[in-house]
């Protein structure tokens, strides 16, 4: 093979699993390795996926046990955390072992390509917090991640110990979150739990979606208010895929306010002053992990997710 994938890349050879049986080429490549479908289908384009030992076109329908040979492109170099002052950071709480942040809208967890904006490793370097430096360069200390758009309570560790614990401790469920979320319309029934696997969108690289096969996620839901037009839902998560609650919200037809990109109403979100999601991480309670004392960090509704609820109640 003399792809440019071939170069450094990372080769792996299996049969194709019962579950992408039918799939095109391209989306079978992604959702093995985790790559975007642009990433999957450039990679086909090259050469670098032989089925059977044979050269495919993306739109290549695979089969259940055909072999598949794959060379993966080398790992793009971290993008390095530059301290950089986040207007907005708050510190609810540091020790030697963790810092609890009040993120703001628009800061991403950690660098990653094609982000240029602020983060919140970033900001604590900034204001002098020393990071664990166990996990991947571009996120150490991460432990969890909230989206962009999304606001409210986050935890960084501090130490290596804290990084070890608390990773387990988000991997085997034994962390509470509770995020605040408003959501179109009324949800039948008022408190329930949705258990639906999700995984990257088959047709959208930015998009995660309900899909079979998908890495199990469930989402817990009460309703604490309702509006003619939306409610306001206390959700508590057992699982922490990527875009969890925003997927399982719009899969039931009830998407978060304001999160036009999984098929928010955009007249009611204009109404209501959101260019974003209506979503917030309202708590997070865990074991300290040097103590083993258990504690818990709770965050206020920001400025504009406060005024599109006063909207609602009037």
């Amino acid at each position: 093979m003399t792809s440019a994938f071939a170069a450094g890349g990372d080769q792996r050879s299996l049969p194709v699993p019962d579950g992408l049986d039918g799939l095109r080429l391209d989306q079978a490549v992604a959702r093995l390795f985790g790559l975007s479908r642009t990433t999957a289908a450039a990679l086909v384009d090259a050469g670098a996926a032989l089925v059977d030992g044979a050269v495919r076109a993306n739109s290549h329908k695979v089969r259940a046990g055909s072999w598949l040979e794959v060379t993966l492109p080398p790992p793009a170099a971290p993008p390095a955390v530059v301290p950089q002052a986040v207007a907005g950071l708050t510190v609810v709480y540091a020790d030697d072992d963790i810092v609890v942040v009040d993120k703001p809208v628009g800061v991403a967890a950690h660098p990653s390509p094609g982000w240029t904006g602020p983060t919140v490793v970033g900001g604590l370097a900034a204001i002098g917090h020393r990071i664990s430096t166990s996990g991947a360069a571009e996120r150490q200390g991460v432990v969890h991640r909230l989206d962009v758009g999304t606001t409210g309570i986050m935890v960084v560790a501090k130490s290596e110990q804290a990084y070890t614990v608390l990773k387990r401790a988000f991997k085997y469920r034994e962390v509470d979150k509770r995020y605040h979320a408003v959501v179109q319309g009324h949800l039948d029934p008022l408190r329930g739990t949705v258990d639906a696997p999700i995984d990257r969108h088959p047709h959208h690289d930015y998009r995660w979606a309900v899909v079979s096969g998908g890495k199990p996620s469930i989402t817990h839901y009460d309703t604490l208010e309702a509006f003619p037009a939306a409610s306001l839902v206390d959700v508590r998560l057992e699982t922490g895929r990527t875009h969890q609650i925003r997927v399982h919200f719009s899969t039931l037809r009830h998407p978060c306010v304001g999160d036009l990109t999984y098929g928010a109403d955009p007249t009611l979100s204009a109404r209501l002053g959101l260019d974003r999601q209506w979503l917030h991480a309202r708590e997070l309670g865990f074991r300290h992990p040097r103590t083993g004392d258990e504690v818990r960090f709770v965050s206020d509704y920001p400025d504009d997710l406060n005024r599109a609820l006063a909207l609602l109640r009037d």
